[in-house]
This record gives structure tokens, C-alpha cells and sequence, in this order.
């Protein structure tokens, strides 16, 4: 009871702040003296969006509360499934190419069901709690990289797209009310008819059939609540995450037990804590809409890194090995043959430009190295290799001294925290030199990496565990990124690029920074490669070795967070070649690290070239972010590792 008179007072108390807030100055003395013209027109428009997020949040927490029991997960909601993401691709497919039908309701309801499927088939069979999020994060992933693919492709088209997809609670009218109370009443109604049911599901399978219960039938029943729940939400407000994680759990947390009263307290504090996000996001950006979902995402992630961390805990593991070659192929053959290929697909890069090839005569007669082609192609094909090296040998490093194939500068948070930090300095401090930016993007990423390792530590840095710690981190900074883009007033399309990777405005000076950082790093890791074969072992048997594990173990992780850093300062959020280099050379040439080092960076470098060279020739005049290449290239090869794992 004292759990439903705190949420009940709070979403009061919330509810008359946020129908104070606005481009127009209305105080609370004014909500309940005499109404005028102006009040009336502004409740209009205030009050509807009071009511949508009392419902939202309320159904979004109920998916949450119910997917958690059908997983018995406390890691699981329609967030973290991957089904927001789906809805919303969907969505998005729906209003692009079938503009006249107006049923963004059914492309939403398709689209979560196509990633609650996707789940299950990738998971695997035992479905295991971590695994099941991970695959569900990473599906998220996947299908972020999709939308915002077709965003770009189709700009004009999916402009207005952009602020929803963020998740936000701007309301006209009340047609958006109208459109969620039936599914609010119906489904929660439901919910409550059943919860009895789904306090059998929470005792076990074998408990609940011994009881007499017909799981299947409470299951698929079960699934189908929190998808509709989640489907009609995204539709009217956009995929808004992280409520369905957080407010089940609090309901827990205060000692409310049974489906049915967790049910309506889930109702009630999901909605306390959306109009509660809503609120600081109109307090922080007054003057502009800044998406609640970016800031759902801020206050949700320390919670998913809270329960990711007692997850880790009972993960604990220093067995993993890498997989390799059963028979090596010589390195120096190898990296001759890639370097030719890197040669070639580099060469094709630069003769496209304008829609057309340059032929091999006319490169040859002096067009290779005119003004356009030196000052435009040449850099941007030059950064496109050395970020592509530099990216693979930071995975191979994380990938050795982790011991961990899921070691990438993306799934552990180098990326994402980089980039936070590096739009930091350009929002805050646009009127510093460049050099400013690599060191906000370094700072960003060693918080990043900090907060990852300190939390797996205790299991041994598992891969899993790792990741899914990474995903929580990613998710944190991507809220920040989005908090900052709004704040700072970047349009559309640019943001969307630079937050998906793009080596578009490479100059001859990113040249210079990449080279300088090669020339430092690569002889640096050469030097201890000796020592990271060795660390590659157990640390009992590195240690019996005489080898100082804690001191090479940090100096394998600064290099590694210096280089994503740097790569991410100057093309942006690019992800997966570290994951799919690496893996690639060792395929190739074997484990040994001084085999690995020069193959995964010629496989890297060539890889963004040819990323690079598609993202312009494919939809040509449309440029494709390259880094949206390599997710959809890069996103069902972890799901790949996954499953071996």
C-alpha cells in the first residue's frame, strides 16, 4: 500500500510540473484559477501529453513485468528483446513504402513479433537469461543499423521520423490518447485476470505443470501481452527504452508480490518514472524537444550495468581460448596477397567519383593525381585503410588480452564512449582546435572501458558478461550523444551520419594523425608480442612464466582505447572490424599474435575500403555511412561467435 500511495503522489506531484512546462509561462496557480483562452489552448496540447505518458510508461513497464516472468529474466524487456527495435524498423518500412495505409499500428505488431522470433531461433535451445538479452541487444543492433540505413537512403521522406524514432511524448491532440487507452484497459485487464497464472509460470516449468497449469498456453499468451503492449506504445510514441527494465524491478525492491498487484504498482511507477524523465528532459531543453528515450536511456543504463554486474558475478571463467587456423598459411605470403587485394579495391576506390569510373588511360595520363582526385579521394581512401588497420589491431588486442572473441572497440564501449566524448568538446567547445577532439574521444573511452572492467573483473572478464556490460555502457553514451545532438541543434542527416562511422570529410591531416598513431603503436605491440603469446594462456601459468600480467594486461588495453579513440575522433562510431579481422587472421595464419597483428590489419584496412567504395557506389548519388555497411555485416557474425560460445 505504501508502495501505490508514493507512485501515486509522485506522478501527481510530476503531472502538475510537467503541465507547467512549455514555450509559454503558465504556473501552477494558473492550473487552478479561472481558465482563459490561453489556458484552455495550452492544456490542449500539455495535457495530452501528460495523459501519453502515463500510458505509455504503464504499458511499457506491464511488457516489462510479464516478459521478466516468460524469460525468468530479470534482465528482459522489450528493450532489451530487441522488440522496440523491430517495431520501429517496422514502423519505418510501413511509412516509407506504404505511405496511404496509415497502420502503423500493424507495421509496429509485425515487427515485434519478427524479433521476439529471432530470438528464440538465435538464443539456443537452454535459452539462458544472459544470453537471451545479449542476442536480444545485439538484434537491436542490427536492426537500428537497417532503419538507419533506409533513414538516409530515403531523407526526404523520413525526416519527421527522425525525433520519433528517439522515442518522445510531443502530442497535437489527443489522437495518440485516443489511439493507446483501449489497449492500456483491455490488455492490462487481461493481465490482472491472469496473474495468477503467471505466478505459476515464476515457480518453474515442472511446478507449473504439476499444478495443472497449460504452459504452452499461459506462455504464448504470456509473450503475446507484452509484444501487443510494446507494439501499440512504439507506434504512438516511438521505441522509448529501459521503463520496462527499471519498474518492475523497483516494484520488486519495495516488497509488492503477486502478478496482480505488481501489475497495477509496474502500471503506476512505469509512469511515474517516463513523466518523470520527461520532465528533467523539458528542464535540461527548454527551448527544443529533446527525446525522452535518450533520456530513459541515460537513467536506465546505470541500472542494466547494476544487474549486469550481478550477473557477472556468477559468471566466473579464465578458460576461453581463441579459435585459430588448424593449419597456419605463411604470414608473409598472406599479408603480400592482402596487400595486393588492399592495393587493388584502393585503386578502384579512387578512379569512382561524379557516378562514373575513371578509366585506367585517363588515371594513368595524369587525372590520378589532379587537384580533385589528391585533395578529396586520395585522403579518404587513405583513412579508410589506416582506421581499418588500426581498428583490427585494437581488436586483436582486446581479443588476446581478454581472452575473449567478443573483444571489439563497439561491444565493450571504446566506440560509443569515444563518441560521446568527442561530440562533448564540439557541443561545448566548438571554437577548439582539433586537437581538443581526440582527447575528449580518449577521455570518453577510457570512462568507457573503466566502468566495463571493473564490473567483469570478478568473472574473469567472460565474454558474455563483457558484453553485455559493454551493450549497458553503449546505451548510456548513446543517450548521451542523442541528449547532445538535440541540444546542440545538428540536423538530421549529418548526426545520423556521423553517429553510424563515414570516412566523407577525411582530410590530408586525419592522414597525418593515423600514420603518426601507426608509426607509434604497431612497433610498440611488436615489441611485447612475445608477452601477449604468453598472456594468452591462463594467469596461472603467465604468471608461473615470470610474466607481469597486470602491467602488460593494462598496457594491451591503453593501446587499445587510445586507438578506438582516435579512429572514432575522426570517422566517427565505425564497429566490427575489430571483431572481424582478428578472427579472419587467425583463421589464416594461427593464434601466434606477431602471425596475427599484420594479417587482421590488411584485412581490416581492406574491408573499409571496400565499405567505403560501396557506401558510394551502391545508391549513388545517396552516400551510405560505411560503418552501417559493416554492422549489417558485422551484427549476425557476433550472433555467429554466440552460438559457439
Amino acid at each position: 500500500m505504501l508502495s501505490f500511495l508514493l507512485g501515486s503522489l509522485a506522478l501527481c506531484l510530476l503531472s502538475i510540473i510537467h503541465l507547467t512546462q512549455g514555450q509559454a509561462d503558465v504556473t501552477m496557480v494558473d492550473l487552478f484559477s479561472s481558465w482563459d483562452q490561453r489556458t484552455e489552448a495550452i492544456m490542449g496540447v500539455r495535457l495530452p501529453r501528460v495523459i501519453i505518458g502515463i500510458l505509455a510508461g504503464g504499458c511499457l513497464a506491464m511488457a516489462g513485468l510479464v516478459l521478466q516472468t516468460m524469460t525468468r529474466n530479470p534482465l528482459a524487456s522489450a528493450g532489451t528483446l530487441g522488440i522496440n527495435a523491430g517495431a520501429y524498423l517496422f514502423v519505418v518500412i510501413g511509412a516509407l513504402f506504404f505511405p496511404g495505409m496509415n497502420t502503423s499500428f500493424l507495421f509496429s505488431f509485425l515487427g515485434a513479433c519478427f524479433a521476439a522470433f529471432l530470438v528464440f531461433m538465435l538464443a539456443g535451445k537452454t535459452m539462458s537469461p544472459v544470453r537471451v538479452v545479449l542476442t536480444g541487444m545485439i538484434i537491436t543492433l542490427l536492426f537500428g543499423a537497417l532503419t538507419s540505413s533506409l533513414q538516409l537512403m530515403y531523407e526526404q521522406e523520413s525526416n519527421g521520423l527522425f525525433l520519433w524514432g528517439a522515442g518522445t511524448l510531443m502530442q497535437n491532440d489527443w489522437s495518440g490518447v485516443t489511439f493507446i487507452w483501449p489497449f492500456a484497459l483491455i490488455l492490462g485487464g487481461l493481465a490482472l485476470f491472469t496473474g495468477k497464472s503467471f505466478d505459476l509460470v515464476h515457480l518453474g516449468d515442472e511446478a507449473a505443470k504439476g499444478l495443472g497449469l497449460p504452459l504452452g498456453l499461459v506462455k504464448t499468451w504470456g509473450w503475446a501481452l507484452g509484444i501487443l503492449l510494446a507494439a501499440a506504445t512504439v507506434s504512438v510514441v516511438g521505441p522509448i527504452g529501459f521503463i520496462g527494465l527499471m519498474a518492475p524491478h523497483l516494484v520488486r525492491l519495495m516488497g509488492v508480490r503477486g502478478h496482480r498487484l505488481q501489475f497495477i504498482h509496474s502500471f503506476l511507477w512505469g509512469a511515474v518514472i517516463l513523466i518523470a524523465a520527461d520532465v528533467l528532459s523539458r528542464m535540461i531543453s527548454p527551448n527544443s524537444e529533446l527525446p525522452v528515450g535518450a533520456m530513459t536511456a541515460f537513467i536506465g543504463s546505470p541500472w542494466l550495468m547494476y544487474l549486469a554486474y550481478k550477473a557477472a558475478k556468477k559468471m566466473r571463467s579464465d578458460k576461453q581460448r581463441l579459435n585459430s587456423a588448424k593449419k597456419a598459411g605463411h604470414p608473409i605470403l598472406v599479408t603480400a596477397v592482402l596487400l595486393c587485394l588492399s592495393a587493388i579495391v584502393g585503386f578502384i576506390s579512387i578512379s569512382f567519383g561524379g557516378g562514373q569510373f575513371t578509366s585506367m588511360q585517363e588515371m594513368f595520363s595524369g587525372k590520378m593525381f589532379d587537384h580533385v582526385t589528391v585533395q578529396f579521394r586520395w585522403p579518404r581512401v587513405l583513412v579508410s585503410f589506416l582506421v581499418g588497420a588500426l581498428l583490427a589491431l585494437c581488436g586483436a588486442l582486446l581479443q588476446n588480452v581478454l581472452k575473449n572473441p567478443l573483444g571489439d572497440p563497439s561491444i565493450i564501449g571504446i566506440t560509443s564512449g569515444g563518441g560521446a566524448g568527442a561530440l562533448l568538446i564540439l557541443v561545448v567547445f566548438p571554437s577548439l582546435p582539433f586537437f581538443f577532439l581526440p582527447l575528449g574521444a580518449l577521455t570518453g573511452s577510457v570512462i568507457a572501458v573503466l566502468i566495463v572492467i571493473v564490473a567483469t573483473r570478478r568473472s574473469g572478464f567472460e565474454p558474455i558478461s563483457l558484453a553485455l556490460m559493454g551493450v549497458a555502457v553503449s546505451a548510456m553514451a548513446s543517450g548521451v550523444i542523442q541528449i547532445l545532438t538535440v541540444k546542440a541543434s545538428l540536423s538530421v542527416s549529418p548526426a545520423l551520419v556521423w553517429l553510424a562511422g563515414t570516412t566523407y570529410s577525411s582530410t590530408w591531416n586525419h592522414v597525418y594523425w593515423l600514420l603518426l598513431m601507426l608509426f607509434i603503436l604497431v612497433p610498440l605491440t611488436f615489441l611485447i608480442c612475445k608477452h601477449l603469446n604468453v598472456l594468452a594462456f591462463s594467469n596461472e601459468v603467465s604468471i608461473s612464466l615470470g610474466l607481469k600480467v597486470k602491467n602488460y594486461r593494462l598496457l594491451s588495453i591503453a593501446i587499445a582505447v587510445l586507438i578506438g579513440a582516435i579512429c572514432v575522433s575522426i570517422v566517427g562510431a565505425i564497429g566490427f572490424i575489430g571483431l572481424l579481422a582478428p578472427h579472419a587472421a587467425r583463421a589464416l595464419v594461427g593464434s601466434a599474435f606477431q602471425r596475427v597483428i599484420p594479417v587482421a590489419m590488411m584485412i581490416g584496412g581492406t574491408l573499409l575500403i571496400l565499405a567505403d567504395f560501396l557506401s558510394r557506389f551502391m545508391m549513388y548519388p545517396t552516400e551510405i555511412p560505411s560503418g552501417l555497411l559493416i554492422a549489417l555485416v558485422g551484427a549476425p557474425y557476433i550472433l555467429y561467435v554466440m552460438r559457439k560460445l
